[in-house]
């Protein structure tokens, strides 16, 4: 006797996801198919009909047709397989993830190799545990805390420069980056070639330095910069100049970091001559919040990681003809750290700053230096 195909019939939340899976383009094409049997047969069509519709045989369409009238749509669902027997279980698992965050006795951390020597395990089936619990002895990121009593303001003022900055006014990162070497090198460079990367003697000969001073407009990322030969005060009431006729009749929002020719006596009497402009510190050792340093990577990743300059002259047109095709194409910096990521930083700063707290004595030096 033949099988009686069983009634499908779908409520208004069955009809509505099936849908979804049918429509939506990430949905697996299996699941897709299932769900246009599944919506053929709530339409009283037989599964001959279904069969040629969607171009599957019948006895596929029956399988889906039943499983859904016995599971509803968690029955259109692959069942899980059993696969592969786990190898190793939670407790080796642990061994490796704890063993791999301790200190190892005679090497400085844990290479792939040793640590499977240390476990007893084979390199490849470690190497897959690091991997999948996210572990990379390998890496070594940096980080500062910041010692500065007004950390959690200083911040929160800058940042809210960036999101929100006043009304008819421009925020300027202005930085300098000291120290730029004209290195040339003793013999002629090979090119790049197939199979082989570009190549250069290991030997250098030193033409001196340069310092460029750089004013960073976020809201364009145009950069206004100067190349001088120091890093002084002069210097950089000059470029504030500079600054200041570039942008006539603006007020300006200038961040800054703590270094003293930012802060000393010169520079606030020159913030009194133009009240049109505006000095916001970020936190001591926190160069970070400063967008120029972003620029500053920019410059040494793409300009100065391997150019060569046979004197100082030749490094000066040669960094700010850098910035000058930089403008041309240069987009607006936008500040990436939400709130969740600031209160983070925000409360570890203020852990470590009250398990290790500043000296008595040095912190009210350095309040008798900025009174007077």
């Amino acid at each position: 006797m033949p099988r009686v195909a069983p009634r499908v019939i779908l409520d208004s939340m069955q009809e509505a996801q099936l849908q979804s899976w049918v429509k939506a383009p990430s949905t697996p094409q299996s699941l897709a198919l299932r769900s246009r049997i599944v919506l053929a047969a709530a339409r009283g069509e037989s599964n001959q009909q279904i069969g040629r519709e969607v171009g599957v045989p019948e006895i596929t369409v029956s399988k889906w047709r039943r499983r859904f009238a016995a599971h509803g749509v968690d029955g259109l669902r692959d069942a899980a397989r059993s696969g592969r027997p786990v190898k190793h279980g939670p407790e080796v698992w642990q061994k490796v993830q704890h063993r791999v965050c301790q200190q190892p006795k005679f090497q400085s951390r844990w290479s792939v190799r040793t640590l499977a020597r240390e476990v007893g395990l084979p390199s490849s089936t470690v190497h897959g545990m690091l991997v999948t619990s996210g572990l990379e002895p390998h890496r070594l990121r940096t980080f500062t805390f910041s010692p500065d009593p007004d950390f959690e303001a200083k911040l929160l003022d800058v940042v809210g420069l960036y999101l929100n900055p006043p009304e008819n006014a421009l925020v300027l990162c202005v930085d300098e980056k000291p120290g730029i070497q004209a290195l040339d090198r003793t013999q002629p460079l090979l090119p790049l070639r197939a199979k082989n990367p570009r190549s250069w003697t290991n030997e250098y000969v030193r033409h001196g330095t340069q310092t460029l001073l750089a004013a960073l407009e976020i809201a364009s990322g145009q950069v206004l910069a100067d190349v001088k030969q120091r890093r002084t005060s002069v210097n950089f009431l000059q470029f504030m100049n500079r600054v200041v006729a570039h942008f006539p009749q603006r007020e300006l929002h200038a961040v800054l970091d703590n270094l003293n020719i930012h802060n000393n006596g010169a520079a606030r009497r020159w913030l009194g001559r133009h009240p049109q402009v505006h000095f916001h510190p970020i936190p001591t050792h926190a160069s970070w919040v400063n967008l120029a340093e972003c620029f500053f990577s920019i410059l040494t990743r793409q300009g100065l990681q391997q150019s060569v300059h046979r004197s100082q002259r030749e490094l000066k047109e040669y960094l700010l003809h850098f910035i000058e095709h930089y403008n041309e194409s240069c987009s607006p910096f936008v500040w990436t750290k939400g709130p969740e990521q600031l209160q983070r930083i925000i409360e570890s700063t203020q852990q470590y700053q009250a398990e290790h707290p500043t000296p008595t004595r040095r912190r009210r030096r350095r309040s008798h230096n900025i009174n007077h």
